[in-house]
């Protein structure tokens, strides 16, 4: 199952509140926002109903980003299988597996890239 999926935006300002009114009839809203500071990156909102964000846009500044999608694992050693087999497989690593708390305390992920460096992610977000 698809957690969540994101993509980069080339004027992060402008894109957030276009999301913010074209989502809101959808039932969506900005759930949080990222800084540079929490994760070393360019900010990011994530967007969703009910609490949690399932729609990312990121202030990476261009298009020709790679996409970044994360698909859910049921426990935090799936996360860490899921690592291995893309490392063997002869994906890139983009994070090893463990706590991302800058997301919420529980949020355990793991990122690499594909042959064509689209950033793929395990998470769970189940206590361990």
């Amino acid at each position: 199952m698809i957690d969540h999926v994101g993509f980069p935006v080339s004027d992060y300002a402008r894109a957030k509140a276009f999301y913010l009114e074209a989502l809101a009839p959808l039932g969506y809203s900005l759930v949080m926002e990222v800084t540079q500071e929490q994760t070393g990156h360019d900010p990011a909102a994530g967007f969703g109903a009910d609490g949690k964000p399932d729609f990312w846009i990121g202030g990476e500044g261009g298009l020709n980003k790679p996409l970044h999608f994360a698909i859910h694992a049921r426990d935090r050693a799936t996360v860490d299988a899921f690592y291995r087999a893309a490392l063997a497989a002869g994906g890139r690593d983009n994070g090893a597996p463990g706590i991302r708390a800058h997301y919420h305390p529980n949020y355990c992920g793991a990122f690499v890239l594909d042959p064509d460096g689209h950033n793929i992610e395990a998470v769970c977000h189940a206590p361990e």
